[in-house]
């Protein structure tokens, strides 16, 4: 049994508005409505129609436990509290099992064998993905609260999200690229170009040119797989060692891709949250001209 505590900010609110207002599924609160002793106030059993005030601590009893194996390797944390997780995803594993040959070796059981160690029986929850070989920002959350709270920042375009890359050539001026991007039929695992895709937009700034690579900053309005990659490769300047849409490099034995900026509110203080993560050294040494 997992126990998720909460101390309320905003009073004047029943449990099930509160709930409500950070965007909790119906299926989780048809639980908690359902389910005896799910909901206590100030440890005392409540319902979803009892009201909160400030300085209560709401928590919310759910069955649920530690659901992947975990895995003993040192994850590098950005920022920690009671409900988020932010680490920086090195290159070279997925963020989570692909069901096939990357089962119990992502980052998501290195999450789990950290969760392990403080005694945390509770789920890894992830809140978005990267792709295998970028690097950089990724947001854990530890209670269904903060899950669906983020989720729904970032449905709605709330949650602020910056990547660095180097790319291919150089570019002489800022852009917004507003192209659909749909999956390549013909090639299992790549995206193209489609008018019949999704919408997706990215703003390209240039951050410096370099002799045949420059650095750029980008920031996605939409989050479509390999937007960034795709969009780059379709103006003409594709990520430097992306094998996939462009050529592999001999400067760098990955894409050089990297989310290094997160802005959101924080679920539960509703605070605003801003973190950077630094390059990593196979970028950063790129970014000396090396």
């Amino acid at each position: 049994m997992a126990n998720y505590s909460y101390i309320i900010i905003q009073g004047g609110k029943t449990v099930l508005d509160y709930l409500s207002s950070l965007a909790l599924g119906k299926e989780k609160i048809k639980y908690f409505n359902n389910t005896k002793d799910s909901i206590l106030i100030n440890d005392i059993p409540k319902s979803l129609n009892s009201k909160l005030n400030i300085g209560d601590v709401l928590t919310l009893k759910i069955e649920e436990h530690l659901d992947i194996v975990p895995l003993k390797r040192k994850i590098s944390i950005l920022y920690e509290d009671d409900y988020l997780l932010l680490v920086n995803k090195p290159a070279n594993i997925l963020v989570h099992s692909d069901g096939a040959n990357n089962i119990d070796n992502t980052l998501a059981n290195a999450v789990a064998y950290y969760f392990k160690n403080k005694g945390l029986d509770i789920p890894v929850r992830y809140c978005h993905r990267l792709d295998k070989d970028t690097t950089g920002l990724m947001i854990f959350v530890k209670d269904p609260l903060s899950e669906s709270f983020i989720k729904k920042q970032i449905e709605e375009k709330n949650l602020h999200r910056d990547y660095l890359a180097i790319a291919q050539g150089n570019l002489n001026k800022n852009m917004t690229i507003n192209k659909p991007i749909g999956r390549d039929r013909h090639i299992n695992g790549k995206y193209r170009i489609s008018d019949s895709g999704k919408e997706a937009i990215t703003d390209v700034v240039v951050v410096k040119n370099y002799k045949k690579y420059c650095l750029l900053n980008l920031f996605l309005h939409t989050g479509r797989t390999h937007q960034i990659r795709v969009h780059l490769s379709s103006i003409g300047h594709p990520i430097l060692g992306d094998s996939i849409y462009g050529d592999k490099s001999q400067l760098i034995q990955r894409q050089a891709l990297h989310s290094y900026h997160v802005k959101f509110i924080h679920p539960i203080t509703l605070k605003e949250i801003d973190i950077t993560c630094p390059l990593p050294f196979d970028m950063k040494k790129l970014t000396k001209g090396v």
